[in-house]
Formats: C-alpha cells, structure tokens, sequence
C-alpha cells in the first residue's frame, strides 16, 4: 500500500516540459558536450590537447546517449528528436504532427546555440592561447577535409541516412532488443558513423547541430577566430535534412509507418 502511494506520489511531481523547453535542454546538454570534446582535443593548453578522432567521436557518441537519456521521455519532455533532420524524418514516419515540428527546430537551435555559449565560456582561456582559427572554427562547426560541395554534400546525406534509419529501427515497439537501453545505442550508432562516415566532413549529420554554433561563432567575441566559413554552411544543413527525409521513407517502405 505504502509503495503504491509513493509511486502515485511521484507521477504527480514528475516534470511536464514542453517540446521548445525540452529540447533546448537536451541539444543544450548535446552541444556542450559534443563541441565540448572538441575543444577538449583542439585548443591550446588544454589537458586533452591531441587526444585525436576516436576521443572526438566518442565524447559525441556519449553526448548523445546523455542528452536522450535527459530528454528523451516522450511522456514527461519531448522524445529528445535534438537534431531537425531527425525532426523531418520523424514527422515523414508520422510520429508528430507539422504544427509540432516548428517547436522541435525552435527549440534545437536555441538550445544548439546555449550549448555553443556554455562551450565558449567552459574553454575561455584557451581561444587566445590557440593560434589557429581554422581550430577555433573546428569547434563549433564542421568542414570539409577535401572541399567538393558535392561530394560533401553526398557524404552528409549518407550519414544522416543511416542515423534516421537507426533511430527508427531503434525505436520501433516490436523492437524488443532496445528496451531499457535506447538512448545508449543511438549514442552508438552516431559513434559508428563518426568513425566510419566523418572523415570526410567531420559527420553534422545535424543541421541545428552546425548551423547554431557557427552562427555563436560569428558573433562571440572569440580573440582571433577569423571568418565563420559561410560558404560551406548550406551543406550540413541541406545534406542532413535529405538524409533524414530519405532515411525515414526508406524505414516506411521496408517496415510500414509506426509511429514512435
């Protein structure tokens, strides 16, 4: 009787967050850490300083995982989508409707841009230590390593193909195997695609996760940080947007739409 009690107790203190708050909160928590690991590797004088790839992807991969598992109740908070091209792919697959998508983008590119401000504070006194902008750059946003708009293009696209059809796949309810550990295993898929697919554009596989953070960098007042590198920027917003739409109508034509 005492259990049932406390149970009772506890729904009814459980938090209600909307779909702008959540969201803020959990690609808040994703960029803070995920740029942060960046930092960690890249700048100046810091511990981690050329620690390399596998500790960028995986500090991304934990990231994820951490902020889903913040957020990712779709009961209490929003389902933690954190990412607009999982957003359109979710809303393709029929899981939300259009007038709830705009609250998702909303709320993953103000919390893309909090977590791109906490970042810069956390590392403050290393941006004027680090010499190179293309480094300081490589913190808040992604960028090629041989520059081909289309290829990148095509690289994006591939990447954010398999992170939508993952997701799906993942969370779909006959899906008995994931049960408990979701979250985790979408962080282990975006560690998979770092280290398979991000060689050659540093994997955004985000739009909100690229864009929100470059734009921080244009207005902070990073010593040194040189430009924003605005003519690359439309490829990991348009390249994860297709992804995520192909990725979702590919999952419909395998699978059939169940929403999530």
């Amino acid at each position: 009787m005492l259990h049932s009690i406390a149970a009772v107790a506890l729904v009814v203190h459980l938090p209600h967050l909307g779909i702008v708050p959540s969201e803020i909160i959990g690609t808040g928590l994703l960029i803070l850490l995920g740029d942060g690991v960046v930092a960690a590797v890249l700048l100046a004088k810091s511990k981690a300083e050329n620690s390399g790839w596998i500790v960028i992807t995986f500090g991304w991969g934990m990231a994820v995982a951490f902020a889903v598992y913040a957020v990712g109740n779709s009961k209490l908070f929003s389902g933690a989508h954190l990412n607009p091209a999982v957003t359109l792919g979710v809303w393709i697959h029929g899981g939300i409707t259009g007038s709830q998508a705009w609250k998702y983008f909303l709320g993953e590119m103000i919390g893309a841009m909090v977590g791109a401000l906490l970042v810069f504070l956390a590392y403050y006194l290393h941006w004027r230590d680090t010499e190179d902008p293309g480094l300081k750059l490589a913190v808040f946003s992604t960028g090629p390593a041989v520059r081909n708009y289309a290829w990148n293009l095509v690289t994006e696209i591939i990447g954010t193909f398999v992170l939508m059809f993952g997701v799906l796949f993942l969370g779909a309810p006959w899906n008995t195997y994931t049960s408990g550990i979701g979250p985790l295993l979408v962080g282990l898929l975006v560690l998979a695609i770092g280290l398979s697919l991000g060689g050659p554009t540093g994997y955004a596989i985000n739009p909100a996760r690229d864009l929100g953070p470059r734009i921080m960098h244009a207005i902070l007042p990073i010593p040194g940080k040189g430009g924003s590198d605005w003519s690359y920027a439309w490829v990991p917003v348009l390249g994860p947007l297709i992804g995520g739409a192909l990725g979702a109508i590919f999952f419909d034509a395998v699978f059939g739409s169940a929403p999530i």
